[in-house]
């Protein structure tokens, strides 16, 4: 019961901070002196942070409580095809240190990629100079629930692979990094309860939120939209299928079409053909689940509003049971996975203080 107390204190002073004990004890129903023992046992944690008092009035003036911005602290970090990027954010969530590296992995072991993971995650914690409680990994393929690497198409070594006994002796849980960009969007962007997010790089994947929750079916395979068929006499793809989206859509193929190696330089038929293959596959995810917006995250925001604006054409070509579809550009750009792993640490605390 304590236990379940302290976290509704908490998870109050998360909701409106800076809050007074007396404001908490009415937000919570519990008597004044409970809410008192309680604070000061999250401040003993270094959970909350008492600010001084302003008299604003008659009577002994209250000192607010708030998050402590210098308490525990979560580690992110992401580990793509062609570069690792890892951050710490504190109990706000907010950003406290960041760094990225280009590191090449396709066909690299992964204690590699790891191990340079290891590395930087090093530099961006003695930045951030906070005792980091926990780590999360964001990768791009399948994640079982016991964070074993099933699949992941463009990382062929990776099959089996458990990352978390490779790093540092902290606490790590490893997941999809298009799981990890739709809760950023649902966390730091207001975004909506329902919604496909889909995360542009050089795979294509997909992240499913329903009722505001992220959904990831039985085996945690939800979401695998880059190998959706949109060609079925298109080129080969690394999972072994033909003409899979990321064969049209993601940032190899776009760049191959555009026979560029500047994203921003791609020409508009590039644009309209990943376009209309987005749509295709875009369409049977709507039609299936029913969501009324889109989030178009990764590389996508950086192609801009000719590609919003085509694939919102091609859905509403497409879609059979709804009138329109919302289609946004993701505000958090291509880092959202990455916050969204440190700050699942830090939400896993708050939740289990």
């Amino acid at each position: 019961m304590r236990r379940h107390n302290l976290a509704l204190v908490l998870g109050e002073v998360v909701a409106a901070e800076p809050v007074s004990r007396a404001a908490l004890a009415a937000r919570t129903g519990l008597t004044r002196g409970t809410v008192s023992s309680l604070v000061e046992e999250l401040l003993d944690a270094g959970l909350l942070d008492e600010l001084a008092a302003e008299r604003s009035g008659p009577g002994r003036p209250a000192n607010p409580l708030q998050l402590n911005r210098s308490g525990p602290a979560g580690l992110g970090v992401e580990i793509e095809v062609d570069h690792i990027s890892a951050c710490v954010v504190d109990l706000t969530g907010s950003v406290r240190a960041t760094a990225r590296i280009p590191s090449a992995h396709r066909d690299a072991h992964p204690g590699v990629a790891v191990g340079r993971a290891v590395a930087l995650a090093r530099t961006v914690r003695a930045e951030a100079g906070l005792e980091v409680v926990g780590a999360a990994v964001a990768v791009p393929g399948v994640v079982a629930a016991d964070g074993v690497v099933v699949r992941a198409p463009n990382l062929p070594q990776w099959s089996g692979a458990e990352i978390g006994p490779l790093f540092d002796g902290l606490p790590v849980t490893t997941a999809n990094e298009a799981d990890l960009a739709a809760l950023a969007e649902l966390w730091f962007a207001a975004g909506p309860p329902d919604a496909l997010y889909v995360s542009g790089g050089v795979g294509v994947g997909a992240g499913i939120v329903l009722g505001g929750q992220l959904f990831r079916g039985v085996g945690g395979r939800a979401g695998e939209l880059g190998h959706v068929v949109v060609d079925p006499d298109g080129p080969n793809c690394r999972c072994g299928g033909h003409g899979c989206l990321e064969q049209v859509a993601g940032q190899e193929a776009l760049l191959r079409a555009g026979r560029t190696t500047d994203l921003d330089a791609l020409p508009p038929h590039v644009l309209d053909g990943a376009a209309r293959a987005l749509g295709v596959a875009l369409a049977g995810a709507v039609n299936l689940l029913d969501v009324p917006v889109v989030v178009l995250g990764g590389i996508y925001p950086r192609l801009g509003e000719p590609l919003r604006a085509a694939v919102h054409d091609r859905l509403c070509e497409r879609v059979v049971h709804r009138s329109d579809v919302e289609v946004r550009l993701s505000a958090l750009g291509p880092g959202g996975a990455l916050r969204a792993a440190a700050a699942s640490v830090v939400r896993e605390r708050l939740r289990r203080p």
